[in-house]
């Protein structure tokens, strides 16, 4: 044990050190806020990263160190900790608890086995398939929420549940770019160039746009992943059986709410939705599971399986990206891209594609493509350039961002499997966000601008 708090003490004391060392390099080029706002995220991440303190714990941070410095008022952070979006995750998480306790994926996965190859190299590819394309109709969170329990069963060698996990999380984000309705991002560009009376995207052409793009993504992710354990073998630990009546209780309540929500997406100009929110229907479909005769969960047994610190997690996530807005941080971005537009029209796409995707990774990208869309847009046309490659571009790195758990929900589902350290997910998390940049700037360049 000395040892261990040992090695917590010195971990902090680095976070403090790397914390105080942002500040002192910032805080000649913008204003002591966003000084102090860049030193506590970098305080933040590198303690996410070292795990010196639980997830939860340095999660709960911002409370106290926000309002300590000035940054965020207790009220303007703490209301951040009950965003819409982490009830969407509460009830997501207890439709992957009755899926798991009913022992559903187990039949998923003899299913999948059933289709795909029984190599390690094809489960990580039939995963990463199965997540995205589910994701490209469905919330990627609802999605990796209802795969994470399949991936875990499929073996209990660690190092084979940590790649099931990531293939399902890294095929999640990616398969959501494939429709516009498919990430909350993805809406919320079409949203802004409604606004701004611009030429519209129709659906069947955004799909054109960005599958070849999706699809080499699920190559390279398919193959570095299997990197290492080629070798290994995925031995069938079980014997398919037929539903039992809770499991087709759960069916029939999941395919209602998959149904629900297909037809409540709004896939303008074709079909408007119903309007209900998706928080709304996550965890009403949750709360399901408790009712007389369903009966599959109970709050004293089950409630307790909640990964709560992935709530905070987000609560941390929502917040940051709130500060950043009210600290103006976003506007000092802004400015240098301003300065940007000097230069040719690929150096401006390949900082905003860094600039996005590297953010993300410490902020919501739902927050973040809201505050940056109309800032690149306006940057944009003072210049006289086509705005929608632009947006396009820093849209869709908003959802390849895969180094830490609070980038995309889908890795902060991962990361509640417990398969999974933090260290891991920035080592392969940082080889994808290159390619991803990389991939997106080359199809960009060749493809998307003579479409645009």
């Amino acid at each position: 044990m000395p040892n261990v708090d040992y090695k917590n003490s010195k971990n902090i004391l680095i976070a403090l050190s790397v914390a105080l060392g942002v500040f002192l390099l910032s805080f000649s080029f913008i204003t002591t806020t966003q000084a102090l706002l860049l030193s506590t995220i970098s305080l933040l991440v590198i303690l996410w990263t070292n795990e010196a303190l639980a997830l939860g714990v340095v999660s709960l941070l911002p409370i106290i160190l926000f309002p300590a410095f000035g940054i965020l008022g207790t009220k303007a952070t703490t209301i951040n900790y009950a965003h819409p979006i982490i009830f969407l995750f509460l009830g997501g998480f207890l439709l992957a608890i009755a899926v798991e306790k009913t022992n559903l994926h187990v039949y998923i996965a003899d299913k999948i086995l059933n289709i795909f190859p029984n190599t390690v190299r094809g489960i990580i590819y039939s995963l990463a398939i199965t997540s995205g394309t589910l994701s490209s109709i469905l919330s990627n969170t609802t999605t990796t929420l209802l795969l994470i329990p399949v991936g875990m069963f499929l073996s209990n060698d660690p190092k084979l549940k940590m790649r099931f996990v990531l293939a399902i999380a890294y095929g999640a984000s990616i398969g959501g770019i494939i429709t516009p309705i498919g990430t909350p991002p993805n809406l919320i560009l079409m949203g802004i160039m409604n606004d701004k009376m611009m030429e519209s995207i129709a659906f069947v052409e955004w799909m054109m746009m960005v599958s070849p793009l999706a699809f080499v993504m699920f190559i390279v992710v398919g193959f570095i992943l299997g990197l290492g354990v080629e070798n290994s073998s995925i031995e069938r630990k079980f014997e398919s059986k037929k539903l039992d009546i809770k499991q087709k209780k759960v069916i029939v309540i999941l395919l209602s709410l998959i149904s629900l929500l297909f037809v409540n997406s709004s896939i303008e100009p074709y079909w408007s939705g119903f309007g209900l929110s998706e928080p709304l229907l996550l965890l009403g479909a949750g709360l399901l599971f408790f009712m007389p005769y369903i009966g599959i969960l109970e709050w004293k047994e089950d409630s307790i399986k909640v990964p709560y610190q992935i709530i905070f997690l987000f609560g941390a996530g929502f917040s940051i990206a709130a500060a950043f807005s009210a600290t103006g941080l976003a506007d000092v971005f802004a400015s240098y891209l301003l300065s940007l537009t000097n230069h040719s029209s690929l150096v401006l796409l390949f900082f905003i594609a860094v600039l996005i995707t590297f953010s993300t990774e410490i902020t919501s990208n739902t927050a973040l493509i809201s505050i940056m869309l109309p800032i690149i847009y306006s940057v944009t046309q003072m210049q006289g350039m086509d705005a929608r490659l632009f947006m396009m571009v820093a849209t869709i790195c908003a959802s390849y961002a895969f180094m830490l758990p609070i980038a995309t929900p889908p890795n902060a589902i991962a990361m509640s499997s417990g398969a999974i350290e933090v260290k891991t997910m920035l080592k392969y998390g940082f080889i994808f966000n290159i390619i991803g940049i990389m991939l997106i700037l080359i199809i960009a360049e060749l493809f998307w601008k003579n479409i645009l």
